[in-house]
């Protein structure tokens, strides 16, 4: 994974860290952007102060220690300065600075479609308002799978995403699958949860959050109206878990993120495993997700399941992205649970 030097990056890695002092995160900087500066040993003050700074070796050794310190000072202040204003290519810094141009699609939905020069990547963004009466979520977890675009035809949805990761991986619709991890649609529970994983909640009250699926019990289970479960939350309150941060695989990703207040909802699918998009590790993706206004996220089911359907005006369901099951670009696959939006 290419390394950041974007100021949040940095944040990201002293909180991470625990890092209390400023002097400690300048020295993450200067590890992370670029090797460690020499620092002037004893043997190599008089040579310094000679041949350098031409004060011959009778120089006070107090007054070259402090020159030397000086000069180790600015030169690591130099690299903290660089590294949190400028970029060497950094994914994570040109994924800080996306300023998403949301096009309306549906009554209360909004899109996006977008790509990166380095790396290369293509990415589709939903925006979808769940303050707006026309917003209707939809999930679906049954025992036979499904291709999201099916799962979007045959429920009459605006948009369909694929969620949950199974056990069955097929591009061959109606088999016997398994959800791994929580489905509840219209308050009624379909797959039981898996604490192993986290998920995304709609509450009845209208609430919604991002949560681990083990405080999901009985009696909470009785105030949901719709979730599904995913992978591991990526971000967190406007940061990457640290999970994010350390995970390097490159895959085609799905996810899904909240606003702060909770009124929108974003649905994500970046491409991968080809040449056009090389796809994007869960870092890169939570750092998407923040740059389209999330604040709370999770990584859904990725890899060849990826895939983002649509109902355009004339009534036709396309996928928007290039899925690539079993290596073929284009093929769909059939999935286990689905979160779609209807306008009602």
């Amino acid at each position: 994974m290419p390394v950041s030097c974007s100021r949040e990056t940095v944040k990201a890695k002293a909180n991470t860290k625990n890092l209390q002092v400023i002097t400690n995160m300048v020295k993450v900087a200067a590890e992370t952007c670029l090797p460690a500066p020499r620092v002037l040993t004893t043997s190599s003050k008089s040579e310094v102060s000679s041949k350098k700074l031409g004060l011959g070796k009778h120089f006070p050794q107090r007054l070259t220690t402090q020159i030397n310190y000086l000069f180790l000072f600015f030169f690591t202040f130099t690299i903290f300065i660089s590294c949190t204003t400028t970029s060497t290519g950094s994914t994570s810094h040109e994924l800080s600075v996306v300023k998403p141009q949301w096009q309306q699609f549906a009554d209360g939905i909004d899109y996006l479609h977008g790509g990166l020069s380095s790396p290369k990547m293509k990415y589709w963004a939903l925006r979808i308002d769940l303050s707006s009466p026309a917003i209707e979520i939809v999930v679906s977890g049954e025992a036979l799978s499904a291709k999201v675009s099916s799962f979007t035809r045959g429920n009459n949805l605006a948009a369909g995403i694929n969620a949950l990761p199974f056990d069955v991986v097929s591009s061959t619709e109606g088999q016997p699958i398994k959800n791994v991890g929580i489905v509840v649609s219209q308050g009624k529970l379909l797959s039981p949860t898996n604490s192993r994983y986290d998920a995304l909640v709609f509450y009845k009250d209208g609430r919604t959050a991002i949560l681990n699926q083990a405080l999901i019990n009985s009696s909470s289970i009785e105030e949901i109206k719709n979730a599904v479960g995913g992978f591991h939350q990526i971000l967190k309150e406007g940061e990457m878990t640290e999970r994010a941060l350390n995970s390097e695989p490159r895959h085609p990703r799905s996810a899904a993120g909240l606003s702060a207040d909770g009124r929108y909802l974003y649905l994500l699918v970046i491409d991968g495993r080809q040449a056009a998009s090389i796809g994007a590790t869960e870092g890169e993706t939570a750092a998407l997700l923040l740059s389209l206004g999330s604040q709370n996220g999770i990584n859904f089911d990725g890899g060849g399941s990826s895939a983002l359907a649509l109902r355009f005006p004339d009534g036709n369901v396309k996928v928007v992205n290039t899925p690539v099951h079993k290596t073929i670009p284009g093929q769909e696959r059939a999935v286990a649970g689905c979160l779609g939006i209807r306008i009602k």
